[in-house]
């Protein structure tokens, strides 16, 4: 079922295309205030959640758990994921499409699906040392 469009959801779209990487509810609804929308935080999730439901949207757990999302092209991707600075690069994975396809064939299942994220440094960050590490975290 295709939600109606609201102004609401229209913002939240709006928004999310204008971000090059993922992004929290909370920034985005950050994001929102910051320009003058009194949208609120629960519409922001919700409007996510629908969007990323309809596929207008990719979603994604961070490291940390919390749910992010990026205005995605059409059709089946993969993602590229730099942990610093979010860039974010769509990439096909025939490689992998064809392992996915096979085995879960060899395990008897079909109608497989999947979700491959690869996060690292991308150029710019790499560039960089990496930050240190708190004491008492573990590498």
């Amino acid at each position: 079922m295709v939600k109606r469009n609201t102004w609401q959801r229209e913002s939240v779209r709006e928004a999310l295309a204008s971000n090059e990487g993922f992004v929290s509810a909370q920034s985005l609804h950050v994001q929102l205030r910051e320009h003058g929308s009194s949208i609120g935080l629960a519409t922001v999730y919700r409007a996510l959640a629908d969007l990323a439901l309809e596929g207008e949207a990719d979603s994604l757990q961070s490291p940390d758990g919390e749910a992010l999302y990026r205005a995605c092209s059409t059709g089946h991707h993969h993602h590229l994921i730099c942990r610093r600075c979010g860039l974010t690069v769509e990439i096909a994975a025939d490689d992998v499409e064809e392992w996915a396809g096979r085995v879960a064939s060899e395990h008897g299942f079909t109608d497989a699906r999947h979700v491959v994220d690869i996060f690292g440094l991308c150029a710019e960050c790499s560039r960089f040392p990496p930050p240190p590490v708190p004491l008492g975290h573990p590498t």
